[in-house]
């Protein structure tokens, strides 16, 4: 018998530069989706923290190291519900800036990914560029993990799925102008891979910078799973079965029309894919007066976003103070040691 996954994509709006209050309602949407019977969430790009930063300096103080006090407070959440999360953020080492995505679970951080392809947009302006792709375990899941405009480059998909991976996530913050994007490439990065693909996006604004939702769950035949509004918040779920991915040979009609996505690849003819150009690595010059929108104002304090109502689940609301954080983790070490 094949083994059935429940997965979960949280379509969410986010609050810049107001990580407790974004913290607390991913932890919220993790009780709602656990309850739901998700074995894996996965929340957009920044959602910790927010995309519109307008230089280094502005974004720094809101970014933690992985692990972290957020990565912690999370693995609590994980632990108390059985599951695991994944969940855009920056990172900061040292003076360096990473646009991050954390696979973590039950046992803490599983993975982190570090964004490899920047755009000059947002924060990824000021941010430092990851060096590669790899594959985690989550549960029975492999998972690999991309963030936006990665998604853009299907050399970056295809390495994870020749690494094993069953799920490509994609944590993003689409922008009007990838409307195609959402509409097209991700259902073409499952079917090429013959993977299961989970793009996640945002909604609502920052700076006057409005994001355009569309996140979809998509088979590895290139179907859509589950798909959202482009202007609401909004849960998607998606049960899949790892062993449909991890079986590249694909028979339409027996002996007449037989298909294998690894075994039919000719790397021999892919050279100059390899290739540097020249223009590899230049970075755009940030404009010293210009926003992520074209404004240069601070971020702006939000109020802390309405929990969804369902939220709470018995014997625990969703959120974890620090010393119920502290105690779940000392006790996991405990069971380790």
């Amino acid at each position: 018998m094949s083994t059935r996954v429940k997965i979960a994509a949280a379509q969410i709006d986010v609050a810049l530069g107001q990580v407790h209050a974004n913290l607390l309602r991913i932890e919220d949407i993790v009780a709602v989706t656990a309850r739901a019977g998700a074995k894996l969430v996965v929340f957009p790009e920044c959602a910790l923290t927010g995309y519109c930063f307008n230089s280094l300096e502005e974004a720094l103080p809101y970014a933690q190291p992985v692990p972290g006090p957020a990565t912690d407070r999370l693995t609590v959440a994980c632990i108390w519900h059985d599951v695991h999360v994944i969940v855009g953020m920056l990172e900061r080492e040292g003076d360096r800036l990473y646009n991050t995505a954390v696979l973590i679970g039950p046992s803490g951080v599983v993975g982190r990914y570090r964004k490899v392809h920047l755009p000059y947009l947002g924060v990824d302006r000021f941010t430092t560029p990851g060096d590669g792709f790899s594959v985690w375990d989550a549960g029975s899941l492999k998972v690999g993990m991309n963030i936006c405009y990665d998604g853009a480059f299907p050399e970056a998909s295809r390495v994870m799925a020749l690494q094993g991976a069953d799920l490509i996530c994609l944590p993003t913050n689409w922008p009007p102008g990838a409307e195609t994007t959402a509409d097209y490439v991700i259902n073409t990065r499952a079917l090429e891979n013959n993977v299961y693909y989970l793009a996640v996006n945002r909604v609502g604004e920052e700076r006057g910078f409005r994001f355009i939702g569309r996140s979809r769950i998509c088979a590895p035949n290139g179907q859509t799973l589950a798909e959202a509004a482009h202007d609401q918040e909004m849960l998607l779920y998606a049960t899949i079965e790892p062993e449909v991915a991890r079986d590249k040979h694909i028979v339409r009609v027996p002996d007449l029309h037989e298909l294998d996505r690894f075994g039919d690849r000719r790397p021999d003819t892919y050279g100059l894919i390899t290739v540097s150009t020249g223009r590899e690595g230049q970075r755009l010059t940030p404009k010293s007066q210009l926003g992520c929108a074209g404004c240069a104002a601070p971020p702006q304090v939000s109020q802390p976003q309405q929990q969804p109502q369902e939220a709470a689940t018995e014997g625990c609301n969703g959120h974890y103070d620090d010393g119920m954080a502290e105690d779940a983790l000392h006790q996991q070490e405990a069971s380790h040691a």
